[in-house]
């Protein structure tokens, strides 16, 4: 599970809690930047490419990858970079801007056509290997590549903590990343859960174009 800290935004004095997003490394592992909790978060006032990348070992194979810095976005605008121990700048390790074409979503009109819009999405991303899971979800149907398992929901009900809950487990068990994607959104306690969790949730406009709704789908869409 990721680390979660409390967090107070020095601007407005709101008390936040945040949940550290983890990434699959390439031997399948999830990786999580271990925050340092000795020192204090700074205020982003302009951003550069090469500070928002640190190298981290993999606890699993000690593989060094590049991952984004931490950050924190609070709702009165103020934008936090959380420390993280042990771990030094990736400004010789940090990939090339990636350049990669516009994504072609498929319009979205049954079921399948959702899933197939997610696996799109999922290669989009860089997960050439996508195919359907072994194991059937609570509800919709899964999606897994290597190092990630996917949850999509094509029902017109909202998806609900325990789908959250039931995917993260899931992954859990398989040591693998996992992102959920739904037709109908999601009710405020699964974007609580999923928070909390760290796990990431888009919603599937009628285009079929994924669009993130918590801080952890932004991190996995970078």
């Amino acid at each position: 599970m990721s680390e979660s800290v409390p967090l107070r935004c020095p601007a407005c004095g709101r008390a936040h809690r945040f949940a550290v997003p983890s990434y699959p490394c390439a031997c399948g592992a999830p990786v999580a930047p271990p925050l340092d909790p000795r020192a204090l978060p700074a205020t982003v006032t302009h951003r550069s490419w090469e500070e928002e990348w640190v190298t981290v070992h993999c606890a699993a194979c000690d593989r060094p990858s590049a991952w984004p810095r931490p950050e924190l976005g609070c709702p009165c605008g103020t934008v936090l970079r959380l420390p993280v121990a042990g771990v030094r700048d990736a400004p010789g390790d940090i990939p090339p801007r990636p350049v990669r074409p516009a994504f072609r979503p498929v319009t979205i009109r049954t079921a399948r056509d959702a899933v197939t819009a997610a696996a799109l999405y999922l290669r989009w991303l860089g997960h050439r290997d996508v195919r359907r899971a072994d194991r059937r979800p609570s509800s919709g149907i899964g999606l897994a590549a290597r190092g990630v398992l996917a949850q999509v929901d094509p029902t017109v009900r909202p998806a609900d903590a325990r789908d959250v809950e039931c995917l993260w487990l899931t992954a859990t068990t398989e040591s693998a990343a996992c992102v959920y994607f739904s037709l109908a959104g999601y009710g405020d306690e699964a974007r609580a859960r999923a928070d909390a969790l760290g796990v990431p949730l888009f919603v599937l406009d009628l285009t079929g174009t994924p669009q993130p709704v918590n801080e952890p789908a932004e991190a996995f869409a970078a």
